[in-house]
């Protein structure tokens, strides 16, 4: 069975940084496409960013320039760094893993089949 656990959310003033964390279990991440998306109240899930089976990061949307995603193949987590964070950042933070092949990468979500329950970040201004 596999599994997803993210965590590291939580309140914080604007302008600090978080770490978000998403915890695998039943799966190899660094073989697999995995991805990190957000869902604020009232809006569509948006990529933030991705690991593709082949060691590349990509990113997407209003976080590419003050975010940073990396895995840790020995503990098999993956990472979210965000800095500066502003109150738009407030969201739900969920990875996402897509476990059959896929020669590409995207950032729909329908491109992955086993999601976390995500871990919830508010920022204050």
């Amino acid at each position: 069975q596999v599994t997803l656990m993210e965590s590291g959310g939580g309140s914080v003033q604007a302008g600090r940084s978080l770490l978000l964390s998403c915890a695998a279990s039943g799966v190899t991440i660094n073989r697999n496409h995995i991805a990190w998306f957000r869902q604020a109240p009232g809006k569509e899930r948006e990529g933030i960013g991705l690991i593709d089976s082949s060691g590349f990061t990509r990113y997407a949307g209003s976080m590419k320039e003050r975010c940073t995603i990396s895995q840790d193949s020995g503990t098999n987590i993956l990472y979210l760094h965000m800095n500066n964070l502003k109150p738009d950042d407030t969201a739900m933070y969920f990875c996402a893993v897509r476990t059959r092949f896929a020669a590409y990468y995207s950032f729909q979500t329908t491109f992955y089949d086993i999601w976390g329950q995500g871990t919830q970040v508010t920022v204050s201004s």
